[in-house]
């Protein structure tokens, strides 16, 4: 957590959102179980998941790959319920999200646990974690949805781990957030079952997939995952008509090869076309990564340089020096800069009913 974060959660501790005596410690709370909503019974009191691919089959007792789903004598629960180990107020940028609400905040929350084992997970303390294991406050849909609005956030996140792992929790944040009007906004990975994510989709404003690679052996060998469900998520997640961006981490020796980068936006504008933004992001040594260097800034502006050649409307470039070209929009059309950008601020937009102010080319996203 850095110095800004570290002051915003502050400020929204001291500020009320954590009521006297909330802070939960490590632990059980039977407060955070709730029945989950996608699994089906097998014999001898085993359960089959239907989350994610998986399909964990888990004994009585037991627990999926997830660490946060149990199997009570063929009853299977979610943990997490309401659970949250850490929550903040982050530009809408953060995520990233450059075609959502520019220049608003989310409410941004997660629980423990993950459905990948990814070697390079920045967050790897909570979604490598048990939920009893680390301190949590309690944070039930409704008190959700009512901190966003006493803060003024016009969307909730769900963010930092894999928000799939604690969906019936996420869908019901949602919902009560529609209540208020404020949206929200998944920040996944995208490993999810077609039928948990179609209810999703219902719930949601928008998506953010980190699509990881573009190999199977990659993400079988530094994901413990496979591709495909991913790619048919975001395929799903494009036909049935919400907002959706695409990050790729880059990562020096693993997924770096212009040619595998070539081949994914090839992908990108056969199946969910064009105008699908895709967010390259430098990686940093963490986790189990810490052998590899920082990725060369020249990497991804390569990366990005390779999207638009090849057709990508808009690419942009992550974790670089702020004041960065590449993190700014840019009409497809006469090319002048129409969001300018400076870090996670929001310097001007020249953006008006969703077209360029210069030529009235419209421009896709959710713009108000």
């Amino acid at each position: 957590m850095d110095r800004r974060e570290f002051i915003q959660a502050l400020c929204l501790a001291t500020a009320g959102i954590c009521v006297s005596g909330s802070v939960i410690q490590a632990g059980n709370d039977k407060r955070f179980i709730t029945e989950a909503r996608f699994y089906e019974k097998l014999s001898d009191n085993s359960i089959r998941c239907l989350i994610c691919p998986r399909q964990c089959i888990v004994s009585p007792g037991g627990r999926g790959f997830c660490r946060v789903r149990e199997n009570d004598d063929g009853k299977y629960f979610s943990l997490v319920y309401g659970r949250v180990c850490t929550y903040h107020i982050d530009p809408i940028e953060k995520k990233p999200l450059f075609h959502f609400l520019p220049g608003t905040t989310a409410f941004s929350i997660a629980t423990a646990g993950c459905n990948l084992g990814c070697k390079f997970c920045q967050n790897w303390e909570i979604s490598q974690q048990r939920p009893e294991d680390i301190d949590a406050v309690n944070l039930p849909p409704k008190k959700v949805a009512g901190v966003a609005e006493k803060y003024k956030c016009p969307t909730i996140a769900y963010t930092y781990n894999e928000p799939t792992i604690f969906f019936e929790f996420m869908v019901d944040c949602a919902l009560e957030g529609k209540k208020k009007k404020i949206r929200s906004v998944m920040i996944s990975a995208g490993y999810i079952n077609k039928q948990p994510l179609l209810q999703l989709i219902k719930a949601l404003d928008a998506i953010k997939i980190d699509l990881k690679g573009f190999r199977d052996d990659f993400y079988s060998q530094i994901c413990l995952g496979s591709l495909k469900p991913v790619l048919d998520t975001i395929v799903t997640i494009k036909e049935h008509g919400r907002w959706l961006e695409i990050v790729n981490l880059v990562i020096p020796t693993l997924n770096d090869d212009p040619k595998d980068i070539e081949k994914m936006c090839k992908w990108i504008i056969d199946n969910v076309g064009d105008d699908v933004p895709i967010h390259f992001t430098r990686f940093y040594p963490t986790y189990k990564l810490k052998n590899l260097p920082v990725t060369p800034v020249a990497s991804v502006e390569k990366a990005r340089d390779i999207a638009l050649s090849k057709g990508i409307k808009f690419a942009y470039v992550g974790n670089v020096p702020i004041g960065h070209p590449g993190e700014s929009t840019y009409c497809p059309s006469c090319h002048k800069r129409i969001i300018d950008r400076w870090g996670y601020s929001i310097r001007s937009i020249r953006l008006k009913d969703g077209k360029c102010e210069y030529c009235g080319e419209p421009i896709p996203g959710i713009w108000s």
